[in-house]
Parts: C-alpha cells; sequence; structure tokens
C-alpha cells in the first residue's frame, strides 16, 4: 500500500487522535501516526502542537522513526526553540549509538537546527563525531562544522572546530578529505581574509591523493580547492596538471569543467616552449568536444564557457571547427551560441568551410537564426582578410535571393566591411541602391543611408535617393534621422552647388520641427560650422574613418581572466563576475589568473611571503584605454519619462567613435577641459537652445583640486584638500555638488554637500562612475533618504570599493561620474589625490626596499622639485606619513638629508621614493621609481600637496 493514505484525512479533532495515537504503546502505530503528521506538515497544516509528543517518540531503536522524528525536529525547531531543547539530550545520546548510520544522522539533524540556544549544547557532541572511527559519521559532521559556523562563527572558532577541519584533510578516507575541504571553503568564502585554506605542497599533494578516490562530488569540490592555489613554480604547475588530466575523461561533465579550470589557470605558468604544454592543449580538446554530444541544456553551458576559452586560448579548439556546425534539431539558442564560436575560430586555413557552413544556414527557417548567420559572414570577412572577396560574393548571392530580412542584415554588414576595407568594393553599391526600397528596419535603412553619404561622388543619383527619405523624415526613427541628417552635409560637402536646397531643408527639419535634443544638437553644430567655416566642416564631417576592430565583441581582458578562473560556475555562463549577481553580506572575491611563467609580473610585490594572496592581486599594470568608450552612456539611470528627453546617448550615432566623453563630460566642469574648440565656441551662441552663459568659467573647477592656498592644515591626521565645486548648478538644472575625496581608517570616501538652487524638490538620488585607472566604484547606494527642497542643502559620505572595471584614464586620476535625480541624468568629471589608493601596509621591509630599487629599470625613474617647502627632513616624515607615506630609513650626506619612502597603491602597485632635504635649502628633489612609471606624476602632485598644506 502506498503512503498516499496518510494525506486523505479530514476528520475533525484530528489533532487530538494523532496526540493519542502519537502516546500509543504500539510502535507501528506510533510510527502511522508519525507519518500522519509528517503529511500534515508537507501539506502546509501546523502541527507544532505535537511537538513534544513527536519528540518522545525520538527514544526508538528504529531506524525509519527516528529519521522521521528528525525531519519534524528540523520544522519546527525554530518556532517553538524552547521545546527543541527538550530533544538535546536524545541528540547526545544518539551520537554515541553503536550504530554509524545512528550517530550520522542525529549530526546531521544538529546542524540543520537553526536555533542559537540549541548550538552550544551541540558542540561536544560534534566534536566526539569529528573523530569519530566510522568516516562516514566524519564525514557528515565535516558538513556540519561549516553549518554550525553560519549559525554562530564565534563559536565554532572558539572551539577549535576549524583545526579539526584542517586536520581532516589529512584523514585517510577520501570522502572525509572532499567534505573537509568543501566545509572550509564555504567557510573562507563568507571570509574572505581568513586564510582558512592555508594551501601547500604537502596539503595539495593529500588532495591529489584523495582526489583519484573519492565521489563526483567530492572531486569537484577538491578541484575547485586546487584552482585557488598559485604554485610556486612551472616544476610543480606541470605535476599538479599531470595529476589532474585524468579527471577530463570523467563521466560527470562538472568534473571535467572543474579539471578544465585547474589547467586553464595551471597552463598560464607553463612556457610555451614545453613539449608538456603542446601535449595539454591537445589533450583539452577531446572532453571538451565530449561535452558537446549530451543534452541541449548541457550543451549551452559548455558552449558559454568553450566561449571563454577560445578567448583565452584559440589554439585548444582551432581543428576542432566542424564540432559548432549547427545540427537541424539543435535549439536555437545552442545554434546561435555554435555561430559564435565558429567565428572566434574562423582562420585562413577552415574559412571556406565556413563561409559555405554561414551560406546554408542563411536559407534555414528560422528568422532570428537567419540575421546572425548573415552578420557572421561579415564578422567573418572583417576577421580574415583573405577571404573578404569571397564573403562579399557569398553576402551579394543572398541579395539577389530577395529575401527581406537577408537582404537587410546584408547591407548592414557590408557597410561594416566597407569600413574595414575602403575603396575596395565599391563596385557593389549599385546592386545595394536596388534594394533601397524594401528596407524597412532602421539599421538597415541607416546603413545604406551612410553607404550613399559616403559613396555621393560614385552614386550619380545620391541626392534623390536622399531626398526620398527625406519625404517622411519625421516618421523614421532617431538612428535613421540622425544618419540621413550626416549623409545630407556629407553630399552637400563634395556637391555643393546642386544640394544648397536640400541641407537647408535637412537642417531645418532637424533643428526647428524636432523635438530629439540628440538630433537638434547635431543639427546646430553643422549649421553653425557649414555658416562659419566650410573648409573646416570639410575636414571635420569628410575626415578619414579609422578602420575598424576585428573583433567588437571580445570580452575585456580583466574579466576575462577572472572569469575563466570561474569556469563551470553560472559566472561562465552569465559572462559576468559574480559580483554582478551574487546579493548578500558574503565578500565575492575578484580572482585573477597567475602571471605567465617568465614575465616577471610577480616581482612586482616584496610580499613575496603570501602564495595564496596571488590569485586576488589586481594586475600591476593599469588595462590601457583602447577604443572603449565610456559605460556612462551606457548606465541604467535613466530619468523619469515625464520629465522631457533622455540624455544624450550613443544610440544611432554612427559616426565613428564620437567625442562623448570627452567632449562632452569634461567640458561640464566649465571652460573647455580638453573638448573640441568648435564645439564649445558653437554652443556658446547656439540660439534658443542654451543660454548665453553656458560656456562662461566657473570658479572651483578641477584646477581647485590641489588649491595650495587655500587647503587648511591638519596636524594631527591626513591632509584632506578643500571641498572643490564638482558641478556647477548652471550645468545641471540647480543641482550643486561640490565635495572633496577623503581616506578614514582605510576606507575611501567621497563626502559631497548637494544643493538645490532650484525651484523644485529634487528626491531619486543615485550615483555611477565609469571605469577608471583604479577601479573606484561605490561601495553602496549614494544614501539620500529626505527630499532636498528648493535652497537646501544635504551632506553624503559615499564609501567607495577599489573592485569595479579597471580603465585607464588620462590624466590617471580622473573620474568621470554620473548623477541622478527625479529631474536628469547630470555627468561630470573631478580628480581625486592619489594618496586616497595608498593602503595602511605600504611601509617596506629595508632589505626588500634595497633589492627593489635595484631590480626596476633605470628608465622608470622620474625627477621633481619641490619648490618653496620650508620643513625640516623629519617634520616633513611626519607630514607625508599621515598619508601612508612611510620612510623607511634617513641618512645624512654633507648636510643633506636622505629620506627613503615607499607607499602601495590599492592594486598592488609598489612606489619608491627618495627624497632630498638641504638644510635652508626651500626647494626639495624626488626622486620616485615604479614598474607603472605612469603614476609618477600623480604621486609627484601629492607630495606637493601634502607638504605645502
Amino acid at each position: 500500500m502506498t503512503d498516499s493514505k496518510y494525506f486523505t484525512t479530514t476528520k475533525k479533532g484530528e489533532i487530538f487522535e494523532l496526540k493519542a495515537e502519537l502516546n500509543s504503546d504500539k510502535k507501528e502505530k506510533k510510527k502511522e501516526a508519525v507519518k500522519k503528521v509528517i503529511a500534515s506538515m508537507t501539506v502546509g497544516k501546523d502541527v507544532s502542537a505535537l511537538f513534544p509528543d513527536v519528540v518522545n517518540c525520538m527514544q526508538t531503536d528504529n531506524l525509519e522513526l527516528k529519521k522521521l522524528v528528525y525531519l519534524y525536529l528540523m520544522n519546527y525547531a525554530k518556532s517553538q526553540p524552547d521545546m527543541a531543547i527538550m530533544a538535546v539530550n536524545t541528540f547526545v545520546k544518539d551520537c554515541e549509538d553503536p550504530n554509524p548510520l545512528i550517530r550520522a544522522l542525529a549530526v546531521r539533524t544538529m546542524g540543520c537546527i537553526r536555533v542559537d540556544k540549541i548550538t552550544e549544547y551541540l558542540c561536544e557532541p560534534l566534536r566526539k563525531c569529528l573523530k569519530d572511527e566510522d568516516p562516514y559519521v566524519r564525514k557528515t559532521a565535516a558538513v556540519c562544522v561549516a553549518k554550525l559556523h553560519d549559525i554562530n562563527a564565534q563559536l565554532v572558532e572558539d572551539q577549535g572546530f576549524l583545526d579539526t577541519l584542517k586536520d581532516l584533510i589529512s584523514d585517510s578516507n577520501p570522502m572525509v578529505v572532499a567534505n573537509a575541504v568543501a566545509a572550509l571553503s564555504e567557510i573562507a568564502e563568507s571570509h574572505p581574509n581568513s586564510n582558512l585554506l592555508d594551501l601547500n605542497p604537502q596539503t595539495i599533494n593529500k588532495l591529489l591523493t584523495a582526489l583519484n578516490e573519492c565521489t563526483e562530488w567530492g572531486q569537484i569540490f577538491i578541484l575547485d580547492c586546487l584552482a585557488n592555489y598559485t604554485p610556486r613554480d612551472d616544476r610543480e604547475s606541470q605535476s599538479i596538471c599531470e595529476r589532474v588530466t585524468p579527471r577530463l575523461s570523467h563521466a560527470n561533465s562538472a568534473v571535467v569543467l572543474s579539471a578544465v579550470k585547474v589547467l586553464m589557470k595551471f597552463m598560464e605558468m607553463l612556457p610555451k616552449d614545453l613539449d608538456y604544454y603542446g601535449t595539454l592543449l591537445k589533450k583539452l580538446a577531446p572532453p571538451l568536444v565530449t561535452l558537446l554530444s549530451a543534452e541541449p541544456e548541457l550543451q549551452y553551458v559548455a558552449l558559454r564557457n568553450i566561449n571563454l576559452i577560445v578567448q583565452r586560448r584559440p589554439e585548444i579548439l582551432k581543428h576542432e571547427m566542424k564540432v559548432f556546425f549547427v545540427k537541424y534539431n539543435d535549439p536555437i539558442y545552442v545554434k546561435l551560441e555554435k555561430l559564435d564560436i565558429m567565428i572566434r575560430l574562423a582562420s585562413q586555413a577552415n574559412i571556406a568551410q565556413v563561409l559555405a557552413e554561414l551560406k546554408e544556414y542563411a536559407t534555414e527557417v528560422d528568422v532570428d537564426f537567419v540575421r546572425k548567420a548573415v552578420r557572421a559572414i561579415g564578422r567573418c570577412a572583417i576577421k580574415v582578410e583573405q577571404s573578404a572577396e569571397r564573403c562579399v560574393s557569398t553576402l551579394l548571392d543572398l541579395i539577389q535571393t530577395k529575401v527581406n530580412y537577408v537582404v537587410q542584415e546584408a547591407i548592414v554588414v557590408i557597410k561594416d566591411i566597407f569600413r574595414k576595407y575602403p575603396n575596395k568594393y565599391e563596385s557593389v553599391i549599385a546592386t545595394l541602391c536596388e534594394n533601397l526600397d524594401s528596407l524597412d528596419e532602421p539599421e538597415a535603412r541607416a546603413a545604406m543611408i551612410w553607404i550613399v553619404g559616403e559613396y555621393a561622388e560614385r552614386i550619380d543619383n545620391a541626392d534623390e535617393l536622399l531626398e526620398s527619405f527625406l519625404e517622411g523624415f519625421h516618421d523614421e526613427s532617431t538612428q535613421v534621422q540622425l544618419q540621413l541628417l550626416t549623409a545630407i552635409v556629407k553630399l552637400f560637402l563634395k556637391k555643393p552647388t546642386e544640394t544648397q536646397e536640400l541641407v537647408q531643408q535637412v537642417l531645418s527639419l532637424a533643428t526647428q520641427d524636432s523635438d530629439n535634443p540628440d538630433l537638434r544638437d547635431r543639427g546646430y553644430i553643422y549649421w553653425r560650422l557649414l555658416s562659419t567655416d566650410p573648409v573646416a566642416a570639410k575636414e571635420v564631417v569628410l575626415a578619414e574613418k579609422p578602420l575598424i576592430s576585428e573583433e567588437t565583441d571580445l570580452i575585456e581582458p580583466t574579466l576575462l581572466e577572472e572569469l575563466i578562473c570561474h569556469i563551470g560556475t553560472l559566472a561562465s555562463v552569465y559572462h559576468k563576475p559574480p559580483s554582478a549577481f551574487v546579493e548578500g553580506s558574503r565578500g565575492v572575491q575578484h580572482k585573477r589568473l597567475p602571471g605567465s611563467a617568465g614575465s616577471g609580473e610577480s616581482a612586482e610585490s616584496p610580499d613575496t611571503g603570501s602564495a595564496a594572496g596571488a590569485t586576488e592581486a589586481p594586475p600591476a599594470v593599469i588595462p590601457s584605454q583602447g577604443d572603449l568608450l565610456g559605460d556612462l552612456l551606457n548606465l541604467d539611470l535613466t530619468p523619469p519619462t515625464t520629465t522631457g528627453p533622455p540624455p544624450p546617448t550613443s544610440s544611432g550615432m554612427q559616426m565613428g567613435a564620437m567625442d562623448l566623453l570627452g567632449g562632452g563630460l569634461d567640458s561640464l566642469l566649465g571652460g573647455d577641459l580638453g573638448g573640441n574648440p568648435a564645439m564649445g565656441a558653437g554652443f556658446g551662441a547656439a540660439p534658443a537652445v542654451m543660454p548665453a552663459s553656458f560656456n562662461a568659467p566657473v570658479g572651483g573647477g578641477l584646477d581647485d583640486l590641489f588649491d595650495l592656498g587655500g587647503g587648511v592644515g591638519l596636524p594631527m591626521g591626513a591632509y584632506n584638500p578643500p571641498k572643490t565645486i564638482w558641478l556647477p548648478a548652471m550645468k545641471a538644472k540647480g543641482l550643486e555638488i561640490t565635495g572633496v575625496f577623503v581616506r578614514r581608517a582605510g576606507v575611501i570616501q567621497m563626502e559631497m554637500t548637494l544643493n538645490n538652487k532650484a525651484m523644485s524638490v529634487m528626491t531619486d538620488f543615485a550615483i555611477q562612475f565609469n571605469r577608471n585607472s583604479f577601479g573606484l566604484a561605490p561601495a553602496g547606494p549614494l544614501q539620500i533618504l529626505t527630499p532636498l527642497g528648493p535652497n537646501q542643502s544635504i551632506e553624503a559620505a559615499l564609501p567607495l570599493s577599489t573592485v569595479g572595471p579597471v580603465m585607464k584614464m588620462e590624466p590617471l586620476n580622473n573620474l568621470q561620474v554620473a548623477v541622478k535625480n527625479n529631474i536628469d541624468v547630470f555627468y561630470f568629471s573631478c580628480q581625486y589625490p592619489i594618496s586616497m589608493l595608498f593602503v595602511e601596509d605600504g611601509k617596506m621591509e629595508r632589505q626588500v626596499f634595497l633589492a627593489t630599487w635595484k631590480d626596476i629599470p633605470n628608465d622608470n625613474e622620474a625627477q621633481f622639485q619641490i619648490k618653496d617647502c620650508h620643513l625640516n627632513s623629519d617634520a616633513a616624515s611626519n607630514k607625508l606619513q599621515s598619508s601612508n607615506i612611510f620612510t623607511i630609513a634617513k641618512r645624512t650626506v654633507e648636510g643633506q638629508d636622505m629620506l627613503y619612502q615607499s607607499m602601495k597603491l590599492t592594486n598592488g602597485i609598489w612606489v619608491l621614493a627618495e627624497l632630498r632635504v638641504q638644510t635652508g635649502n626651500p626647494n626639495y628633489t624626488i626622486s620616485l621609481k615604479c614598474r607603472a612609471p605612469e603614476v609618477c606624476q600623480c604621486v609627484f602632485q601629492n607630495y606637493e600637496a601634502v607638504l605645502k598644506n
């Protein structure tokens, strides 16, 4: 008979009857009653009134009944903590039961009862179970320690359970080792700085020995733990790789991916000329290929991980292109992912194969897939130059099919091919123009208009074509309107006599009849350029375009490194770091790949003692800005739709990488801080768009940040510059922000005063930073809980972290900020003193200082003069120490004091200094040495600011 009968009872006095049955003398009746109680509990009935009666049933030898009672206990212990204490005695007794299953069951249930009152009573039974003779009990107790730590961390540490867990790593039973590793990893995750898993070669050896014998989940725990270890040298790295490689042939895909993660990480340390390196590359391909024969969901996870692996090491799968060919019955999400990987693996050797496949895909029935396939053909042309001609002819064949969406995608990608290979394939323009009438998607129309404008001199009827678009100008999307405006201006500059009417028509449509600020602003800029200086207009509008890069969708190198360290987890499927989607109190650690063999990166930090720290240290050299357009333009800080149009975004601007951040953000600070002079002048005279005073210089801009006359010396603490105006009210619809950066007790803060000089109330404040040189990012939301009324001001302190995305800025300490309120989003730029980033443990040992100074090349040394400084060497040393610039040694040579100093930045970069102070001479000389010499200028400015204030 099944257990369904327990769920069917609907009697009235049910609780009373159950109570009587629970107290029955007959064992069978008792068991039936407990099953009914569990059934009622499962369907959501409240049976907590039976707590004492159920607990009485614990005194039994029957394992099934004991399990049921424990299940009940776990569910109701929280709501009945006083009653739960009654069960403690039984737990203690069960932990000494001769049957190991009962001992393990007792200790497992103890860990699941999350009641503070009980935890201290459970320490003694848990201690016995951790040293139990039976491995099944020990492995259960190991997990129980992690659960107990989650309830009461202090208790676990006081009772010495963590040391016992560490001892279990040396246990003879592999499953005990695996569970001990899992428990320690779990605890270490919630306490990132605890260094619980102190991995050393001996421990690693024990883990590798256990790896071969434990269950698949145990293997995953051990492999994940190995991935956090940084080997001492390439020999140890190779030895670990050799012992992990057999896991690649495991039946469980999670074990395979965990093994791949370990190998990908340790390969970084192997020299590429090593024979074993080539062998390892060959061994990594088959298991990844095997993963693609699983069910679609697993395939998708495997493909997302392979996508990362291919970006880091394309050579692993370069001969496996056929595996990624799409099957007719693949779900769309698998097809699109395979397509992406095919393009990443495309090379001169396999391009013919790939193009034949892609052409086949373009005739499929799935519209989304066809679009992606056509786009992929274009990406191949841009990536593999030798194939460009073949790709263009393939695209032309597809255009001849006259299938609407195929034609539109083909035109979009041909535009990119023109950008990559100018003056090579323009002969196809005539074919494209034939399909002009069939274009109905904004992106395709915009692409076609760009082509007509860019090559107007080769198209006889270019003016007629553009005029046909102009007829429905107001019905077009913004993207098309912007492109049409630019194309007609280009046409006018190439054929001025024939198109004067056309250009006047489009400029008047854009500036007078449009309510889109992007379009209006661009229209006014063109209007002024054309009316004031047509020669300059030609240079600006018809400037040579930069060639577009091969792969625009590659993941940023630092993020890719972090994602490689998270292969086999959700991060590798989302392609986002855990910090982007994991909420809660647990600190998410940012992982990095170790420095490659022979790169010498590890020499940056003289603290070579901590091997574990090396995995967390960000790169010592700041990634360069490259072609990245600031993330501020993609901020999710859209203002409410009721209060007018949004701030200008990059949507639809097809004119290469416009200076949206350079001319825009910097000029917000008043004057023209490196923006386009023509733009600055033009905006000043804009009719009916901006007030005449818009371009007036604002006092208290960036130059005041180190305003050396206005600072107040802080005799007891670090020097903090005075607050300066970051965002003037006239640039932000009445919101004025003044602020200063300070470092207090190791925490960087942005202290701001927000002043409402408008007539309306301001609410819903939020803040976001663009990527910057040192990864500064808000550590939490901007806490302004009360509305800011007219003529009111409010103080706000925003704590900052240094684990945000990194991008080299110019100058290095520049920070671009977006602030949002209920009115709009406002952008401004400010500079932080680099001393904010000097950490408290920046004092180097003398010997290490000497060795590092010699080790850093002389080319990296920079010398500066600090003038008009009237401090003696001791006063200077004390003043600098308050800003975490530490004096390591001092010596006097011929009346000149020489101070040797060190400071360490939050990203692990060390800066060494020699400060020379001559008695009676107000000018100091400072020499700075650093592996990243670009920071020296900022450090010098900081010395000057601190010593003179």
